[in-house]
């Protein structure tokens, strides 16, 4: 299929760096994680924009940066996908201002989402040699080893950890809950009940923490210079890598094992234990269907075989035999 006309428009750097600042101010109403995102993302378009000096906003030289992004850059498919968002919301932008007339990256679609996930995931041994492995008794030490049972037996993601506030706790006759905001979401809106090793170990973090106010972050950074902020996602990213590095679990030259590791975990497990699709979006707050039944297939795919078969009824995910 023919390209659909497009009438060209040359645009200087300086004029587009003006609607690129233009663009990030309107993304005032967006999550704070939505806007970093797209800003990251069109970074990386200003820095090609330059070196392409026949990019005149067609369907053509949105193609080439297509290309650039994947054979030059060398990026991922998902990734290739976020940064042609980024540029279809950016070009959406210009037509609003009437820069252009029609949207040339609405006509170039992302790459295919792929097949199976990014990252490997633990199975129950090197879980468990994760959350015994060698750490500080600090505040630190405890906090970490709480954010890692969050991830691991609740599913929860590095963003969740960083949202969340010390009032977003709250007991019931069922045990303790825990309120999330995920990815994309505005308010928190989904409750998590904590299984008893992740509850445990979460009152004794507060505890060694000291008295802490409602709104202030339940995952605090205990830095020095930094105590008492709000952790940010590298620094949950770093904190998890460390354990990671010092449980001997990221020596395989064959497994990319991430942060994100512990929540992939955290779905397979589910659903090795009989969790369907439905069930899994529900308790990961997935946004795709798509996405839960691909933990079904990889799943049913591994050779891994969990030592118990019994499910959670709190929705957390049984880590060893008890």
């Amino acid at each position: 299929m023919n390209d659909p006309a497009f009438k060209q428009v040359r645009l200087s750097v300086r004029a587009l760096t003006r609607y690129f600042d233009g663009f990030v101010a309107s993304l005032k109403r967006d999550t704070p994680e939505t806007r970093g995102t797209y800003t990251r993302a069109l970074r990386e378009f200003l820095r090609w924009f330059p070196h392409d000096p026949h990019f005149r906003f067609r369907v053509k030289d949105v193609r080439r940066y297509k290309h650039h992004l994947a054979s030059r850059r060398k990026l991922s498919a998902v990734s290739v996908s976020t940064y042609l968002t980024a540029l279809r919301r950016f070009c959406a932008y210009l037509v609003d201002r009437k820069v252009l007339e029609d949207n040339p990256a609405h006509y170039v679609g992302g790459n295919s989402r792929p097949a199976t996930h990014s990252r490997d995931f633990l199975n129950e041994e090197e879980v468990l040699l994760l959350l015994t492995g060698p750490r500080s008794s600090d505040e630190r030490g405890v906090r970490d080893h709480v954010m890692m049972l969050l991830m691991l037996q609740c599913g929860l993601s590095e963003i969740e950890l960083v949202r969340a506030d010390v009032r977003d706790l709250a007991d019931d006759d069922r045990g303790r809950w825990m309120m999330v905001q995920g990815k994309g979401r505005k308010q928190k809106d989904e409750r998590v009940l904590l299984p008893p090793e992740t509850r445990a170990a979460l009152e004794q973090y507060l505890r060694m923490r000291g008295q802490a106010e409602p709104g202030q972050p339940l995952f605090a950074s205990a830095g020095n210079r930094t105590r008492g902020q709000r952790m940010t996602t590298r620094g949950v990213r770093d904190r998890i890598n460390t354990s990671l590095v010092a449980a001997g679990l990221k020596q395989h030259p064959h497994r990319r094992i991430t942060p994100f590791s512990l929540r992939h975990t955290a779905a397979v497990l589910m659903a090795r234990r009989g969790a369907t699709a439905d069930e899994l979006r529900e308790r990961l707050r997935l946004g795709s269907l798509m996405t839960a039944r691909l933990y079904l297939e990889e799943s049913q795919a591994s050779n891994y075989s969990p030592t118990t078969s019994t499910k959670e009824d709190s929705g957390g995910v049984p880590l060893r035999n008890d």
